[in-house]
């Protein structure tokens, strides 16, 4: 899986009056591996107050869209959501920060995906988030929810990432486990007998009091699940620990 995923993600910044905020969102952004950014009417375009903000994303800045309306910033995507501050007397679909990121890396590779930021002093209006599919809360704390615009975009932008290397680690063990074949038990015996066997040549388990060397050696291995060509790799080792014990024995 390549970034081509986070490609398809889209911050949409809406309105926005601080051109400072606009530098620190776009480090935010490529903080978290996201380059794709739009403004939508911004009252001061980005300068190089921004540009000093944005530390080392001034290339997010170089090549982010300005469009006069969230409808021209969102009309090719297929899965919108805005941020929302506070509830609306119109109820909406509502998604929790991990599951919005969850759902824009499923829908990013049928089509571009958007993550709308309002204005800072009052987010989005009504007729903005109605263009959304859903919208998302971030769940501050109640008595201090003071979150900055950048603050929020970096917030969100965690999600995402991590909804998409949660879907990268579990397509790499998809592709790995098929490669992996694990012993039957019959076989997995076989070299509990032959660690007990070589343990006892070498001496280091003495017959009349074993203890619970085996025991906890079966715990161990267990936990590990070694797979047939580890199980048959021990056993090699294993034959050249006895053989190398009857040659002390000579």
């Amino acid at each position: 899986m390549s970034n081509s995923l986070l490609d398809s993600v889209r911050i949409v910044l809406v309105n926005t009056s601080d051109c400072r905020n606009i530098g620190s969102a776009a480090r935010a952004m490529k903080t978290m591996g996201l380059k794709n950014l739009v403004l939508v009417d911004p009252i001061e375009m980005p300068n190089g107050q921004a540009q000093a903000l944005a530390a080392g994303a001034t290339d997010v800045l170089a090549d982010l869209t300005v469009v006069d309306t969230l409808e021209e910033a969102v009309k090719d995507c297929g899965l919108v959501v805005g941020t929302s501050a506070r509830s609306r007397t119109l109820p909406w679909p509502m998604l929790e920060p991990r599951n919005c990121g969850e759902k824009m890396i499923e829908e990013a590779p049928k089509y571009p995906v958007a993550l709308v930021f309002g204005r800072e002093s009052s987010g989005l209006t009504n007729e903005e988030l109605q263009l959304c599919h859903f919208h998302v809360q971030i769940p501050a704390n109640p008595e201090y929810s003071s979150l900055n615009l950048a603050m929020a975009v970096q917030t969100l932008s965690y999600e995402v990432r991590m909804a998409f290397l949660a879907q990268e680690n579990a397509q790499y063990k998809n592709e790995n486990n098929d490669e992996v074949e694990y012993p039957v038990v019959e076989e997995t015996e076989r070299m509990f007998e032959h660690f007990e066997q070589a343990l006892k040549a070498t001496g280091f388990i003495v017959p009349s009091h074993p203890g619970l060397v085996m025991t906890k050696l079966r715990r161990f291995l267990n936990r590990a699940r070694p797979d047939v060509k580890e199980v048959k790799m021990m056993r090699g080792i294993l034959a050249s620990v006895e053989k190398a014990a009857k040659k002390n024995e000579q």
